[in-house]
């Protein structure tokens, strides 16, 4: 049985079990139980209420002289596979170890770029943290890249692998902000690539970053200009490949297997050869890939948006213009032209029924 299947297992044994997990008191919270899980947009301690999340409405409220952060889970999260139906229970599981991290001496300092949680209950859907004042990343500049990768630094050592780093899922408050796990698994970092071992080794921390949110990035710079575009891939890029040979050190230092340091070595001097000289090819492969797994990411949970169309038009493009380059570098697999503008067709159809707003 594989590492994700084995996952699915225990977390629907979990959710079928009736046991509960919680994290914190719920005498410390700022208002009674009762009245934070009655709570509508309507309730006089809410502030702002967003609608829009796929597996809790999430509430601003004012409580006990300070804003809070109140998510209440979906009766069923309109993500349609078991990592959507599991993702509250998940997320309680990561904000339990995310407290425990905090708890050790410097943790509070060393981890502060994950919100904290003051209470949580899963069988009651609720999660109260504090409010971030932050706002929504709209430029990847140095600064911002550093701090995420020295925090995704951090997770990957002690075994923790966020999936899903949309724009949705971090803030910016002159500190970059995780605050929603919901698709962050454990796994062995001495031994695994991911929470599923070695079996997927295309998937790291930086390619979930490109591909859930950087490359749509660099979408909206190319259409001012191309070479902004290449020039702010070439910063992340060697930020990114800083971090992994830092990364790639450390775990060397705790003993890391031969596969795990190998195959970030290749990444690193993949990387390395391409700021050397290479770039544009550089960009193409990760661009195509990044594009085709939201696609697919999108298409498998039903949760399609503006952007994916948007990321359907770009391979379309791209088939149109580069069809040498693609084949080149191997990005066709071996398929012909009229398979691809197939697949994006029927994806685009898709794509279209399934739109849930931005």
């Amino acid at each position: 049985m594989s590492l994700e299947r084995e996952r699915h297992r225990q977390q629907l044994a979990f959710v079928a079990s009736g046991a509960e997990l919680r994290v914190g008191r719920a005498e410390d919270c700022p208002l009674p139980l009762d009245r934070l899980l009655a709570t509508t947009a309507a309730s006089p301690w809410v502030r702002q209420h967003f609608a829009g999340g796929l597996t809790a409405e999430v509430y601003r409220i004012e409580a006990g002289g300070r804003p809070w952060t109140l998510k209440r889970a979906r009766p069923r999260c309109k993500v349609a596979n078991v990592d959507g139906q599991t993702s509250f229970l998940n997320e309680i599981q990561r904000r339990a170890d995310i407290q425990r991290l905090k708890a050790r001496p410097g943790g509070a300092e060393r981890y502060a770029a994950l919100v904290d949680t003051h209470y949580a209950s899963y069988r009651q859907g609720l999660l109260l943290s504090p409010w971030i004042d932050g706002q929504a990343v709209r430029e990847w500049d140095e600064r911002r890249l550093l701090q995420l990768f020295a925090c995704l630094h951090e997770l990957l050592l002690e075994g923790l692998f966020e999936w899903d780093l949309c724009p949705g899922n971090l803030l910016d408050d002159g500190r970059i902000r995780l605050f929603d796990f919901g698709y962050m698994y454990r796994f062995d970092p001495l031994r695994g690539f991911n929470s599923n071992g070695t079996a997927t080794p295309e998937f790291h921390a930086v390619e979930r970053f490109e591909t859930r949110q950087y490359f749509a990035y660099l979408l909206g710079l190319e259409r001012q200009s191309e070479q902004r575009a290449l020039a702010a891939f070439a910063l992340e890029k060697g930020i990114a490949l800083d971090a992994y040979r830092q990364l790639r050190s450390e775990l060397a230092e705790r003993g890391a297997s031969t596969a795990v340091l190998d195959w970030l070595q290749a990444i690193i001097q993949g990387w390395r050869r391409a700021l050397g000289d290479g770039l544009d090819a550089l960009y193409l492969r990760e661009a195509w890939r990044s594009h085709w797994l939201d696609l697919h990411d999108d298409l498998g949970g039903q949760t399609c948006t503006p952007l994916t169309l948007a990321r359907i038009d770009w391979l379309h493009a791209c088939l149109d213009a580069r069809p040498r380059d693609l084949q080149r570098l191997g990005l066709l697999a071996g398929r012909g032209l009229k398979h691809w503008r197939t697949q994006l067709r029927q994806a685009q159809a898709q794509a279209t029924a399934w739109q849930v707003g931005e």
